[in-house]
């Protein structure tokens, strides 16, 4: 009976040490804040790129200018993504956000402190949903807020050939 009253014990110590370091032991850092002009730069691409009322689609295009960021490939900062010359929206980066300019940076916010868009994956490219391009190593993914986006592949390797209906 004492031998079951001492395993009880340190059973309930042992369950007791592992909810307090559960709880604080493992408490990860607070994400620094992103940086205003980041922020900017990217509810600038979100905004002129995606339907405007489309948390989706902004999401969608954020996570393609983060696979840009990721990309040896590309300007390794939000703003050198998205102000490249003929790659985003024309007056991307000058003309006035009206409507829609709090939800973009809201948004802006989320993908710059870690959310992405769940299909986008490994995307770096879209386009407007209703063009029909005739290259063969464009595979979709998934088509958000107006654009259709998709991966370069080598041709034997896409398939998905169309774009999605709209989600």
């Amino acid at each position: 009976m004492r031998i079951t009253t001492q395993h009880s014990k340190i059973t309930l110590a042992l369950i007791g040490l592992t909810v307090l370091t559960a709880c604080g032991g493992s408490r990860e850092e607070p994400k620094p804040r992103p940086a205003a002009a980041e922020v900017e730069c990217m509810a600038r691409a979100m905004y002129f790129e995606s339907n405007r009322s489309s948390p989706n689609g902004m999401l969608a295009v954020g996570s393609v200018v983060m696979n840009r960021v990721h990309s040896d490939s590309f300007p390794n900062t939000v703003c050198g993504v998205v102000g490249q010359r003929n790659q985003f929206a024309p007056g991307v980066m000058t003309k006035p956000m009206n409507k829609g300019a709090g939800l973009a940076r809201q948004m802006a916010v989320a993908v710059l402190s870690g959310e992405r868009h769940p299909k986008v994956s490994r995307a770096k490219f879209f386009h407007a949903a209703w063009y029909r391009a005739n290259y063969n190593n464009m595979h979709y993914v998934v088509t958000a807020g107006g654009n259709a986006f998709y991966e370069k592949r080598r041709p034997e390797q896409v398939t998905n050939r169309r774009p999605f209906p709209e989600e």
